[in-house]
């Protein structure tokens, strides 16, 4: 199947066709958008892992895959998702390691939170990865999709643990795309700012940010990763700003982190909330 799409102007061909592709965090939000959106380009299977199993659910009824309860904090349980995907259908063409949580606060916050927050925003990319690259290099390549967060590019203000495990997760997919590229093993980043999620608006939808003007919606974020998909982009930038943002933080680093001042400074007056 070719899908055309128009996103930025320009057309791409998307080539999920006949694949195998795995989402963690597959029951909500970005990642519900991302099964829904591979799920156009018919794959040959789409496996919806989630935490919350009844989300998971829905989402395959939707999409037409199979549903995974995942805790992704639990390296074993990542294990048992590539293995078991790798028994029934024989491969894992597209990994795409998803599920993310935030904690607000900075270094008071107590260890357990600090473990809570890597454990599923880094451990879960770095315990995925080793659970599937060695099948993919003997089946002679494979994909990870890391849903990043700008975060890992910038920071991410009111959440250290938050920054500080998105940073971890680039290192991490930079690290594998420099090492195993020669393998066959391909590595996208999506690096989204504000996506229209819980995590962004709160369970009602009332709660506000400052990275609300200017956000996008899940769909559209899964429509930008579609299309980096298929271009094998490295980054991919639902926000193409923020680009330019990581630009001005590399060539000026202190200039940069004055204006950061600035802007927590301001979101904290403005009683928004920083996430």
């Amino acid at each position: 199947m070719v899908r055309r799409t128009s996103l930025s102007g320009y057309s791409v061909v998307v080539q999920l066709e006949g694949k195998v592709i795995v989402v963690t965090g597959g029951g909500h939000g970005i990642g519900r958008a991302l099964c829904v959106r591979f799920a156009q380009e018919r794959p040959r299977a789409l496996v919806v892992a989630d935490i919350d199993g009844a989300a998971a659910e829905a989402t395959a009824r939707a999409t037409g895959g199979l549903a995974k309860r995942v805790d992704v904090s639990r390296e074993q349980d990542l294990r048992e998702l590539v293995s078991e995907t790798e028994e029934r259908y024989g491969t894992v063409d597209l990994l795409c390691s998803n599920a993310g949580v935030l904690a607000m606060g900075g270094v008071e916050l107590p260890d357990e939170e600090w473990r809570r927050v890597m454990d599923v925003n880094f451990q879960a990319h770095l315990w995925a990865a080793r659970a599937a690259i060695p099948g993919m290099i003997e089946r002679g390549g494979g994909y990870l999709l890391q849903t990043v967060s700008a975060a890992g590019m910038l920071t991410q203000i009111g959440s250290a643990p938050y920054a500080v495990s998105k940073h971890a997760a680039l290192a991490l997919a930079e690290w594998i795309s420099m090492t195993h590229g020669a393998d066959g093993i391909g590595v996208s980043c999506l690096c989204p700012q504000g996506v229209r999620t819980r995590m962004l608006l709160g369970e009602d939808g009332e709660q506000e940010s400052f990275l609300r003007e200017g956000s996008v919606s899940a769909e559209e974020v899964a429509e930008a990763a579609a299309v980096g998909l298929a271009e094998e982009r490295f980054l991919i930038l639902p926000h193409p700003e923020v680009a330019e943002y990581e630009q001005r933080r590399a060539t000026d680093r202190d200039r940069w982190l004055q204006g950061m001042r600035k802007l927590r400074a301001r979101v904290e007056d403005s009683g928004a909330n920083p996430s």
